[in-house]
Order: structure tokens, then C-alpha cells, then sequence
């Protein structure tokens, strides 16, 4: 599966995605499970406010990002965790994927080695070792609901002391949050370790068990990184934020204004109009809290192995011990005959990923029904 020497492998999301693209070419249709992607557009009055900006010249905003969105932010959190956060320790990102870039430029030097759980979201490995980072990978367990501990990231550092652990709560691919106890253990926990923690709360929003904490709350030594791709439909758009250490900031600016400049400033303006959507948002996530009952429920019926439905985001991660011990091979050959498209758990877990698919609920109720027949017919007929 290694592609490369130094460990780069390929995003096996966006590699099913293409092969399920190739066969609606041919006339074939597909149920998208296996990609992160709301299904709705933004709000309306997003597209609104895009529209009547759009005739004007787009050019570079400040590297920091606009004004108007930064201090949106401040509005944010504010409102949503009851913090003070000065604009200017804010920076809009091409997406949470150049914030994390940034980050560890900011806060690392170069072959500094990065923590993250196992499974995790595969971008981190393959950015931190296609920067010339190293990584050491925690894992959790389904046992105990796939969340990380204090007394786990402490035992890692025993045995490979690692600079800075990026951690996701909720987490991708396993829908896992913590709690703000258990938050503040694993904040704590750095703190002693001297670890520099990055916060990943791009599914903060997305919630099924109470609101998300964020490490703000709980320390301003923290690196954040949030987005607007998953809560407000705005995946295309390229467009999340960091927040920084007072310390950071100036090092991270100077990094984006070399390395992207600005983020885009269309996507910019609908993110400050997005920020006042929530409404919006909400009635989406509605939808994907539908949708997570009916698919948990509908693949334990099948015989995934799925204890419980996650905390948080729109994602199963579900044992596909009852069917197959490989993972890409169930997955291609899934979607292939009964045109259902989900991402292996290799993508997640290099280690322990064959016996695990992730399946997204971002898109529509009927696009879960349908899967789920198909996969019923699918595994009848032996897979």
C-alpha cells in the first residue's frame, strides 16, 4: 500500500470517489457514502451575499484574512463558548487542510515529531510526512468508544516522545468526542509533557451528545483549527480559521503570506455571512442525526459490527469482521457490484484498517436507504 518511500499513500476517499465518478460516466448509478460532503449548499443568503459581490474586483485581502470575517469569529466564540478572543489572534485559512500546514510550520521545526490517534483522518499522516515531519500514532479503541486519554498520550510519549499531538474531537473517521473532563485531562496532560496541543474542531456544530468544548476553553496555549466545510455546506468553497497563541501569530502570518497569501476572498465573504446561518445549519443537522440512527441501525442489522453510533460529525465507522479481512478489496468490490461507494479503513488505521469501512451520512436520507438495500442484496448474494 506504501507508495512511496518516505510513506506517502493515497487518500483512498477521494481514489473510491474517482472510481464511483468513472462509473456514472458509463450510465451506472452510485450511493455516496464514502466522502465527508454535506450534501446541501450553503445558506441562501450565502449565495446571496456572493452574488452581489461577485461583479467587484476580487483581489488579496490581508494575510490574516477580512475584518469583517475575523471579527465574526470574535462574535463566534463569543456566543457559541463564552470566550473573549482578540481578532488579531485569527487567521482565515484556505480550508482547515492549509490551516494545519500552518501550523506546523508555526509551531515546530522541521523533523519535529507530530502524535495522532489510530485510526485518524489520513491527511495528517500523509501532510506531516510529505512536510518532512515525523508521526506517532496513538491508538484507541472501540472499547472505549475510540477516545483518547490522558494516561494513553503519556504512555506514548514514554515509549516515543513526540513535540505536539493534533487531536480531533469529534473525530473523523469515528464520530468519537470527548467530554470537557476528559478535554481537560488530555490538555493537562500536554501541558506536563510539554506537547504543543493542536485542536482539529472542524465538526464542532456537528453534536449528538452535547455541545463541542473547545481547548480555548480550557487553554490559550493551544493551536485551533476549524473550518467551515462541514457545519455550514461549504466544502468547495476552500475557506476555514485558526486561532493562535499570542506568541504564533506573527510566524503564522508570515508563513501564509508566503505560502498562500490570502484565502480566497469570495469564499471569505460567505463565510462572514454563513456565521449568522445557524439556523440553516441546524436544520441540516437534523438531517444527519435522521440519518445516523437510520443507518447504525440499518447496518447492525446487516451484520457490521457497530456497538454504538458516534458522538459527533456525519461518519460509521463500522467491523466488517462477518465479510472480509480486506478492506479495499470489500470496498471496490461493493461498489463495483451493487454501486455503493464507502472508504476501506486502511485509509484511517494503516495497521488495523482492513477490518473496518467508514460510510458517510452527510448526503440525503434516500441515498441511505438505497445503500442499504443494495448492501442487503450485496452481502445475500456473498459479496
Amino acid at each position: 500500500m506504501t507508495n512511496s518511500p518516505d510513506g506517502l499513500m493515497p487518500f483512498f476517499a477521494m481514489d473510491i470517489l474517482k472510481r464511483a465518478k468513472a462509473l456514472e460516466v458509463q450510465g451506472r448509478t452510485v450511493c455516496h457514502l464514502e466522502v465527508g460532503e454535506p450534501g446541501a449548499p450553503p445558506a441562501p443568503r450565502v449565495l446571496e451575499a456572493v452574488a452581489w459581490a461577485l461583479p467587484e474586483p476580487q483581489g488579496y485581502t490581508n494575510a490574516k484574512g477580512l475584518n469583517a470575517l475575523r471579527e465574526g469569529l470574535e462574535g463566534y466564540y463569543e456566543r457559541q463558548h463564552g470566550l473573549q478572543i482578540d481578532p488579531e489572534l485569527i487567521v482565515a485559512t484556505m480550508g482547515s487542510s492549509a490551516g494545519f500546514i500552518l501550523a506546523f510550520h508555526t509551531a515546530f521545526q522541521p523533523g519535529a515529531r507530530i502524535a495522532i490517534t489510530r485510526p485518524g483522518y489520513p491527511a495528517y499522516v500523509n501532510t506531516l510526512l510529505g512536510l518532512g515531519f515525523g508521526v506517532a500514532e496513538i491508538p484507541v479503541s472501540a472499547g472505549n468508544g475510540w477516545r483518547l486519554t490522558g494516561a494513553e498520550i503519556a504512555v506514548a510519549h514514554a515509549r516515543q516522545p513526540f513535540d505536539g499531538l493534533l487531536f480531533a474531537s469529534p473525530a473523523n473517521p469515528t464520530g468519537a468526542s470527548v467530554s470537557r473532563e476528559q478535554l481537560a485531562d488530555i490538555v493537562a496532560t500536554c501541558a506536563r509533557l510539554g506537547v504543543t496541543l493542536i485542536s482539529d474542531e472542524i465538526y464542532h456544530g456537528l453534536d449528538y451528545a452535547g455541545p463541542s468544548v473547545s481547548a480555548l476553553e480550557l487553554t490559550r496555549d493551544a493551536i485551533i483549527i476549524n473550518s467551515f466545510s462541514k457545519y455550514y455546506c461549504m466544502t468547495g468553497w476552500r475557506i476555514g480559521w485558526m486561532v493562535l497563541p499570542e506568541a504564533m501569530i506573527r510566524r503564522a502570518e508570515i508563513l501564509q503570506q508566503n505560502l498562500f497569501i490570502s484565502a480566497p476572498t469570495l469564499s471569505q465573504i460567505a463565510a462572514s455571512v454563513a456565521l449568522g446561518e445557524r439556523d440553516y445549519a441546524e436544520e441540516q443537522k437534523a438531517r444527519y442525526a435522521h440519518n445516523r440512527h437510520l443507518l447504525g441501525q440499518g447496518l447492525r442489522e446487516l451484520g457490521f459490527d457497530l456497538p454504538r453510533d458516534g458522538d459527533g460529525a456525519f461518519y460509521a465507522y463500522a467491523g466488517i469482521g462477518q465479510f472480509s479481512n480486506d478492506a479495499m478489496d470489500f470496498c471496490l468490490t461493493m461498489l463495483d457490484q451493487a454501486g455503493v461507494a464507502a472508504t476501506p479503513g486502511i485509509d484511517f488505521d494503516r495497521t488495523d484498517g482492513n477490518g473496518f469501512v467508514r460510510f458517510s451520512y452527510a448526503g440525503k436520507s434516500e441515498t441511505v436507504e438505497n445503500a442499504l438495500e443494495r448492501m442487503q442484496d450485496f452481502l445475500r448474494a456473498g459479496g
